[in-house]
């Protein structure tokens, strides 16, 4: 079994980390304990050409680091990570006098696809501009145009709740896969749930249940690869990669954010830091109540928006999924220091070299072993992470969730 984080960016796309590079994205990868990572921004040809010159060909349709231009200090690892070409874009249009925003994580069998569609895709935006490019596509037009060109391209619409930029989005999405992507709904096989909302919600969707549902870090700098994931019982392979998120075969899970931690998770209006829950916001009419401007729904208001199931059985019908906190604010919780700390990152490179990358450290190193190395207060915070004894104050309006481990004075 391996973990894949497939949604990623270079240092190519907007708002995103100079470090966004192919050696510092191996370097993180082999830290976080990830087999293999999507390149992100195939639509970009500087990126492409960084790609051509700095990875090899591997396994079919996979790449991996050239030796030489892995860094000293990189985790050894029994297998350096795989790349597979990936690329996220952005549909801004009008259908049905609303005007849509919609983003689409493609993956493609090998750099020549990319280069072959990026020529095709130049007409309706500028590639240079920004990794994640706006097309005036429809999500079914650019994917008609995606399988003329790739015929095994895979489409995943990304983060599907976000409301400003996805296909449930309350502010510019749609109530229904099929009304985005029309006659070619049934080339739509897997759906990404997103920061803000696990599993068990998006199994509260009856109209989804023929979808495969995974998880990725949509990660702006390398060292947030792997806050989502998913779990892959398969071979290292792009045939065996797309059957997997074709049939759900070999798909055993995805590891996830709690959601609470999204930055949209509830409804809210950051400018004048209201943060409420759906019955909250039904409330007041979706109106701040400080200032009276709309508030911005949330995840969880949307799903309660086209649920037709209950949150037990969401629980009950959803796939295997686990949730996790980055190391780092797990470390800080138990330690009382700032993630960025000295301190904390120096307990985190001692944690990372004597016992191994950080998904082991959360999700299966033995609790004794975490003590001997950091202390009783880390090996609890690990237990109560696993065990999901987690107080949260919700994320709103861009603003990332905040969560206790640790009761006051403990």
């Amino acid at each position: 079994m391996y973990i894949a984080d497939l949604h990623i960016h270079s240092r190519y796309a907007y708002a995103t980390s100079r470090d966004g590079v192919p050696d510092a994205l191996d370097f993180w990868a082999r830290r976080k304990g990830l087999q293999l990572v999507g390149t992100g921004d195939f639509t970009h040809p500087a990126w492409r050409m960084e790609l051509s010159d700095m990875l090899e060909e591997a396994e079919e349709g996979l790449y991996a680091l050239k030796p030489d231009r892995v860094r000293p200090d990189a985790l050894p690892v029994e297998t350096a990570p795989r790349f597979v070409v990936t690329g996220e874009i952005s549909s801004i249009y009008r259908q049905d006098g609303k005007v849509r925003k919609v983003h689409t994580l493609f993956l493609l069998p090998n750099l020549e696809a990319a280069e072959r569609l990026a020529r095709r895709l130049e007409p309706w935006g500028n590639l240079n501009a920004d990794g994640r490019p706006i097309l005036g596509l429809s999500c079914r037009d650019l994917l008609e145009l995606v399988l003329d060109t790739v015929p095994d391209a895979v489409c995943i619409p990304a983060h599907i709740w976000t409301p400003h930029f996805s296909l449930f989005g309350a502010r510019s999405g749609f109530d229904t896969i099929e009304a985005c992507f029309g006659d070619l709904t049934p080339y739509i096989h897997a759906l990404e749930t997103g920061l803000s909302s696990d599993p068990p919600m998006n199994r509260r969707i009856s109209a989804l249940d023929f979808f495969r549902l995974v998880s990725h870090s949509d990660a702006h700098s390398p060292a947030k690869l792997g806050r989502e994931a998913d779990l892959l019982d398969i071979s290292l392979s792009y045939s065996a990669l797309v059957s997997a998120l074709e049939t759900g075969q070999g798909l055993v899970g995805t590891l996830e954010f709690f959601p609470q931690e999204g930055k949209y998770h509830y409804d809210g209006h950051r400018t004048c830091h209201q943060c409420l829950s759906p019955v909250q916001a039904e409330a007041v009419g979706g109106r701040c109540p400080q200032c009276g401007k709309p508030l911005t729904t949330g995840v969880l208001h949307r799903v309660e928006q086209l649920a037709d199931r209950t949150v037990e059985e969401g629980e009950r019908l959803s796939p295997q999924w686990e949730h996790l906190l980055p190391l780092s604010d797990l470390l800080s919780a138990a330690l009382g220091y700032g993630p960025n700390s000295k301190k904390i990152q120096r307990q985190y490179e001692a944690l990372l070299h004597d016992l191994g990358p950080e998904l082991y450290l959360l999700r299966e190193c033995p609790l004794e072993d975490l003590e001997r190395e950091a202390g009783t207060r880390v090996a609890e915070g690990v237990r109560r992470l696993r065990a999901g004894q987690i107080r949260w104050n919700p994320g709103y309006d861009g603003v990332y969730g905040t969560c206790s481990l640790f009761e006051e004075g403990e």
